[in-house]
């Protein structure tokens, strides 16, 4: 068997009193796309800095492609890449300033060949040469994909992957993203609120609550458990603490 790109191990994440993430217990496979689900607090954003680096674990560990994040992380950043809408880059310079500047950060050779290409796939002509200050917020979200793409990541992390786009453009951004997968055989890891996407996009779903995860599995699976007609309602029975009411286990997931 493959080895999961991504092995997290009893990792608890505090901050003085405040436990953001508690002991979570989870895998993610190598070519699948799996999402962090969960509402506001539950601990997504804490996980995916902590698999990025940025945060440390209070304790537990993380591997990534077999390296141990707390001791050799540089060994794999260059192999993963990250995109969120809220982390903005620098406003006063243009779009293509602000690429070229991370293209030659990842060391890649051909840096306009590749701009030209991620301008071509994401829509970007129009605004290359604005200021990013001066982009909508759509637009914002499409330069931070771009961004994460530059070094053909082997995984990619995505925090709300199409936040602020409009339904035209969501939908092309996905076909992209499933055509990055498809293409390159990249594992995906993503966080969103937009249960549709990740109906479309996921293979395997992880539900945090309260920095616990509480469930796992397929989205046809979840559905079928929870006896719902799509992941909304999955979403807000997890989210609203409806397990004992359904009749479901309500011990914490740790598969």
């Amino acid at each position: 068997m493959t080895d999961p790109v991504i092995r997290v191990v009893n990792v608890r994440k505090q901050f003085g009193d405040i436990v953001a993430v508690d002991n979570i217990r989870f895998d993610v496979p190598l070519g699948s796309t799996t999402a962090l689900l969960g509402g506001n607090g539950a601990g997504k954003t804490t996980t995916l800095s902590m698999l990025l680096g940025l945060l440390l674990p209070t304790s537990g560990e993380i591997t990534i492609f077999g390296v141990n994040m707390l001791r050799d992380r540089y060994r794999v950043l260059s192999r993963m890449n990250f995109s969120s809408p809220y982390v903005d880059l620098p406003r006063r310079l243009t779009v293509y300033e602000n690429l070229n500047v991370y293209a030659r950060i990842y060391g890649l050779p051909d840096v306009k060949v590749r701009l030209r290409k991620l301008s071509e796939e994401l829509n970007l002509d129009e605004f290359m040469n604005r200021p990013y200050g001066h982009l909508s917020a759509g637009q914002k979200t499409r330069v931070a994909l771009a961004k994460a793409l530059l070094n053909k990541p082997e995984l990619l992390l995505l925090d709300e992957p199409t936040a602020s786009l409009d339904p035209d453009t969501a939908d092309y951004v996905r076909g992209m993203l499933e055509r990055y997968k498809a293409r390159t055989g990249a594992t995906i890891l993503l966080a969103s609120h937009n249960m549709s996407e990740v109906e479309r996009l996921c293979d395997d779903v992880i539900m945090l609550r309260a920095g616990n995860i509480v469930d796992r599995g397929m989205p046809s699976a979840l559905l079928k458990r929870y006896g719902r007609q799509n992941m909304e309602e999955v979403f807000i029975d997890i989210a609203r603490e409806r397990r004992i009411e359904l009749g479901l286990d309500s011990r914490k997931v740790t598969k």
